[in-house]
């Protein structure tokens, strides 16, 4: 028996009960007491799996992760439930009712597409995951949407779905995997599937090049929280779109095909595009909402002349523009009695942190600073502001 079918047996659901919300500190202390009554294994595996649930709450929320089942890799490469959500609902607005869900993971698009009505086809080669998948869907009652298979994705005949989702494994014995033919299964064999499906969606990494985007799909970027969480391509929605889409929300920023903007002085602000707007290539459109320019040819800062907030871009009031001096800005942070330094860096080798303890050693001020290091006009720049209000 291993450890998820112990932990699936009364006893074992017993003891999940009992330690749930065991902090590390009192991990020894309780396995000792618990190991007088319970086998030590179990023990283990009961300790072990609270403390997966307590690493997924930050993406399943603590309620679904208080009640499903994890593997290290399996919390390491899910999809945040927030981000699954969105994608399940894009899936309905299409009209979609069923969706094959190949290289499935521990079910965590499964389950947002069951919540969204959708009958979903679950599939994974690895026993294990595909048995903690089926045992998540148990978990939170949706079995009878979600049915788990054991089985090579390439094998699988999806003719019956309308819609196919293929998120292939993007890390190899040597950590993370950048080129889309080396995933497993590779890009190109997700691309075919996806061509015999009405409807599908391809999850792939935030840093895809453009150019292996095929012509028939749309490329979308999704950040949550401001985090660049995956890019995906649809098929069977609008090809040749790019979209960055930002969540909460949702809000959607579509590609005019704008050409660069013109780099320009810094002006009295600066806007910082979200990162999918820079993934997707479309900080010019964030430029021409805010009539701005670039700082620098190369680098995704746009400063414009007025302030007009928009949801695809931090604003920054600028204060200062100087060129990279550590000792000046040291004293110009003195002279202002600036205790918090927030440093941002695009285009700049320097390491953030490295310059904060520099430039601000001992903070004693009550002031707050953000510095952006980067380029204007190719020369290295330090440009100092705070959040526009």
């Amino acid at each position: 028996m291993n450890d998820l079918d112990a932990l699936l047996t009364p006893e074992g659901r017993a003891l999940l009960d009992e330690v749930r919300g065991t902090e590390p500190a009192r991990e020894l202390a309780v396995a000792t007491r618990l190991r007088r009554e319970h086998p030590a294994e179990l023990v283990s595996a009961a300790l072990g799996q609270t403390r997966l649930r307590q690493r997924a709450a930050a993406k399943f929320g603590a309620e679904d992760a208080g009640r499903m089942f994890f593997t290290p890799n399996g919390v390491e490469q899910s999809t945040r439930a927030s981000v699954a959500a969105y994608r399940a609902e894009r899936f309905r607005a299409l009209g979609v009712t069923s969706v094959a869900d190949l290289c499935c993971g521990i079910g965590g698009d499964a389950i947002a597409l069951a919540r969204a009505g959708i009958r979903v086809l679950a599939v994974d080669r690895d026993p294990l995951t595909a048995a903690v998948a089926r045992a998540n869907a148990e978990a939170l009652g949706l079995a009878g949407l979600i049915e788990v298979r054991e089985a090579d994705v390439t094998e699988v005949d999806t003719s019956g779905f309308d819609a196919v989702f293929v998120d292939p494994a993007r890390r190899g014995g040597r950590g993370r995997v950048f080129d889309p033919e080396a995933y497993s299964p590779p890009l190109s064999w997700a691309v075919g599937a996806a061509r015999t499906a009405p409807r599908a969606a391809l999850k792939v990494a935030p840093g895809i090049p453009h150019e292996v985007v095929p012509a028939e799909a749309e490329a979308e970027w999704v950040s949550d929280g401001g985090d660049v969480k995956e890019a995906v391509l649809w098929f069977g929605t609008e090809p040749g779109a790019v979209r960055a889409t930002l969540l909460p929300g949702p809000r959607t920023l579509l590609s005019g095909r704008l050409p660069d903007p013109p780099v320009r002085t810094p002006g009295r602000y600066l806007y910082e595009p979200d990162g999918a707007v820079v993934r997707a290539h479309l900080v010019a459109e964030v430029a021409g909402l805010v009539g701005g320019g670039l700082l620098d040819a190369t680098i995704a800062y746009v400063t414009a002349d007025e302030l007009r907030p928009v949801p695809y871009a931090t604003a920054y009031e600028i204060t200062d523009v100087l060129p990279f001096n550590v000792k000046k800005l040291k004293a110009l942070l003195r002279e202002r009695g600036v205790g918090t330094l927030t440093v941002k860096k695009r285009g700049s080798a320097v390491e953030p942190e490295e310059l904060r303890r520099k430039a601000l050693p001992k903070p004693q001020g009550t002031g707050a600073v953000t510095v952006f290091l980067t380029r204007v006009a190719g020369a290295p720049a330090m440009l100092l502001g705070h959040p526009a209000r």
